[in-house]
């Protein structure tokens, strides 16, 4: 038998559920889903969990689809949620056994859940060098260098500590700390040392001696990336990332035809209105395509940025053609 309960209340003891268990991003990406969800509840006047029916389930997916205007990868994505939300409310008989199962998840194409936005390595290059000559060991030039070096996910450069750092030996340590403040995406799975070169850690030694400040955070650790208050966080490392992606920060001109001094984006708070500007997770595919451009094989690569080979292969390869061409071209001597 089921028991009554509003969506509201239910969708709240999920969050509440959920959220020692998910990192920051997914939790948000949860609430969000959901939000749209309490929306339509409050539309079409549904008030009890228990009434929940497939036929139910089919009026809200054509309301997203229709009403929110959203394409089918943002679709999927929010019914891969409410799918996740109707089974905990199976588990606390809020709804009747196999409601999830009701859930019927969009088609998409081959290739069209996978993100074309990506940084190719000139740009990078070219941002690194504007960085090396007028940012050198900044805040940003540390950032900007660890995430195009390592691929690695904005949480996992968040979450390092300067005893993290091992510059005689030229790596990181990334650990998964939930109970102080930091969590990985794939928890203590996504654990792992991740080698530099010795340019970025001379760079990091520069930011170290110079711009880092002594602080700790809230459960009195020595963050790596700091703020005068503490350890970095997240907002604080995407504004600065879409901030040095815009090319009027790093040449000097718009490409886009835009009046510089007028342009909206041009700002610190509004970077990211810039159309060529990106947050920091195409940097990490494009960080990836450049390994995987440098023949670095895919195993050593999926290990180092933490994902399975399958994943890199869908979501985060993203060479042309041309360029998986050229690679193979220097093994056919062999054959």
């Amino acid at each position: 038998m089921t028991e009554s309960i509003t969506p509201d209340e239910a969708v709240t003891l999920y969050l509440k559920d959920r959220e020692p268990d998910v990192t920051e991003s997914t939790f948000r990406n949860h609430r969000y889903h959901l939000k749209r969800f309490r929306e339509w509840c409050d539309d079409v006047g549904f008030d009890d969990m228990s009434e929940m029916t497939g036929k139910r389930i089919y009026e809200y997916k054509i309301y997203r689809r229709e009403v929110g205007d959203v394409n089918q990868v943002t679709l999927s994505n929010q019914l891969s949620t409410f799918r996740v939300f109707l089974r905990f409310c199976e588990n606390l008989d809020f709804v009747e056994k196999g409601t999830a199962e009701s859930v019927m998840m969009p088609d998409i194409k081959p290739g069209e859940d996978a993100r074309d936005i990506a940084l190719d390595s000139d740009t990078a290059n070219q941002i690194l060098d504007y960085l090396q000559k007028f940012e050198y060991g900044t805040f940003r030039h540390a950032l900007f260098y660890l995430l195009w070096h390592t691929g690695m996910r904005t949480g996992s450069v968040r979450s390092l500590d300067l005893d993290d750092y091992h510059p005689d030996e030229y790596y990181l340590e990334v650990r998964h700390r939930p109970d102080t403040g930091t969590r990985l995406k794939n928890k203590h799975a996504g654990e792992r040392e991740v080698n530099l070169k010795p340019e970025v850690c001379e760079v990091l030694d520069d930011y170290i001696q110079i711009h880092r400040h002594e602080v700790t955070d809230d459960y009195g650790r020595r963050p790596l990336l700091t703020t005068k208050s503490g350890r970095a966080y997240n907002s604080l490392i995407q504004k600065n990332i879409y901030t040095i992606t815009r090319p009027c920060h790093y040449t000097g001109n718009c490409p886009h035809g835009r009046d510089i001094e007028d342009c909206e984006a041009n700002s610190f708070d509004y970077a990211s209105k810039c159309p060529s500007s990106v947050s920091p997770h195409p940097i990490r595919r494009s960080a990836i395509t450049a390994h995987l451009n440098a023949d670095v094989p895919k195993e050593i690569t999926a290990d180092r940025v933490n994902v399975s080979v399958n994943v890199l292969e869908k979501h985060y390869d993203a060479r042309s053609e041309s360029e998986k061409r050229e690679l193979r071209r220097g093994y056919l001597g062999n054959i």
